[in-house]
């Protein structure tokens, strides 16, 4: 279990990063999607709401991830409000159609816990152009993950609605 907590909080540093594998088919996820650019196997989703994190891209180094290497995950964004104590991530995972976890994370402990390039809350509005180094455990086991995370401010508001699929192999 420490081994999907800890692919759990990479997947939620994407969000943590920027203001930034996995959870349903994407046929699946409520409302439109579209890629980030960076060719990352992350998209985009619940589009037709008002999103208060505007991801620009999303690189991952290598792609796509692997076991037991290091991971190097550079985004870009604009923050639109600032975000404070009480912001938070609903995060859900599957292995397959298996559902590892759903959870809420606190956002500004995410920041604080992954050291995200020295962001604390409150982060200010602005554009941010961050980077992460992440050791992915062995111990991950091979599967198709697919996440599903939607990150608010402490008012609610939706900042980002991110969804992809990672393949990790044998």
């Amino acid at each position: 279990m420490l081994s999907v907590k800890r692919f759990v909080t990479f997947i939620t540093f994407y969000i943590a990063l920027v203001s930034a594998s996995v959870v349903f088919q994407t046929e699946q996820i409520p409302g439109d999607t579209k890629p980030i650019a960076g060719g990352s196997p992350l998209l985009l989703c619940d589009l037709e709401e008002k999103q208060l994190l505007d991801i620009s891209s999303v690189v991952l180094s290598p792609n796509p991830p692997e076991r037991g290497n290091e991971l190097v995950i550079t985004a870009k964004g604009e923050i639109k409000t600032t975000i404070k104590d009480g912001a938070y991530v609903d995060v859900e995972v599957r292995l397959g159609y298996i559902k590892l976890l759903t959870q809420t994370f606190d956002l500004c402990e995410v920041l604080k816990e992954n050291d995200v390039n020295g962001l604390t809350c409150p982060v200010k509005p602005g554009i941010y152009d961050l980077e992460k180094k992440v050791d992915i455990p062995d111990e991950v086991p091979p599967g198709k993950y697919t996440i599903l995370a939607r990150a608010y401010t402490a008012d609610d508001d939706l900042l980002a609605c991110i969804t992809g699929e990672v393949i990790f192999s044998f």
